[in-house]
């Protein structure tokens, strides 16, 4: 059944929908006996903050042999950060691979905004946010976990689970990574949050030898020339 949208005592386990994106990642929802444990807060089914709940990964689905494939690709922590920062209405497109529509849409904005009618700014706008941290991120995770829960006010702990702590080992991912391989694999993934989230510009990816070679500087080139050509004729 869908969820109830004002009522947050259908969420939280008692709730598949809501069960099945607060499951542990190393086990299995859809397993009677994980659901019956998880509810009765049995041993081995004790729900804390050791353990990423299954909608922070791609798929709602974690590799056992590889738990950081999919890690922090969840479709509903983006659509998460995207209410929060960028707007309610962004959140619904999700599936792009950041073309920089925010973008026009941002400096559309700002063209409406110079011409003196009033635009409401989003959060992002308004702090001056261009790109994605991990501390946003954790922040919103935090969001997304209690909005799933049947918990109806804010609390740092929910039974057995810490939010202060799971706000932690989110931010200690990215900020503490164990070597270069894995500090180059949380940049990748910080580049894709902020495409996804804000789209992005490729002209800095341009290097100095395609710059010197697109028309506008190749015109300019091209001038010079001829007229250092005509001085020396003369």
């Amino acid at each position: 059944p869908p969820v109830d949208s004002d009522d947050k005592n259908y969420r939280g386990f008692t709730s598949d929908a809501c069960g099945r994106l607060l499951c542990p990642a190393e086990l299995d929802w859809n397993s009677p006996a994980v659901k019956a444990g998880i509810r009765d807060r049995s041993e081995g089914h004790i729900v804390t903050d050791l353990s990423f709940p299954a909608f922070v990964y791609e798929k709602y689905t974690a590799n056992a042999d590889n738990l950081e494939e999919g890690l922090f690709k969840g479709k509903i922590l983006l659509q998460g950060y995207k209410a929060i920062f960028t707007s309610p209405s962004s959140a619904k497109d999700v599936e792009g691979d950041g073309d920089g529509a925010d973008v026009i849409a941002n400096n559309r904005r700002a063209k409406k905004s110079s011409c003196g009618i009033k635009v409401k700014k989003h959060v992002a706008q308004i702090i001056k946010m261009d790109k994605v941290t991990p501390r946003s991120i954790a922040y919103v995770a935090c969001q997304v976990r209690f909005a799933l829960s049947s918990v109806t006010s804010w609390r740092s702990v929910d039974g057995d689970f810490d939010y202060i702590q799971f706000w932690r080992s989110i931010v200690d991912f990215f900020e503490k990574p164990p070597g270069r391989e894995a500090q180059r694999r949380v940049n990748k993934l910080l580049e894709w949050w902020t495409r996804k989230v804000f789209g992005r510009s490729r002209r800095e990816d341009l290097s100095n030898t395609v710059k010197a070679n697109m028309s506008v500087n190749a015109l300019a080139r091209q001038r010079a020339q001829l007229d250092d050509a005509g001085f020396d004729s003369n």
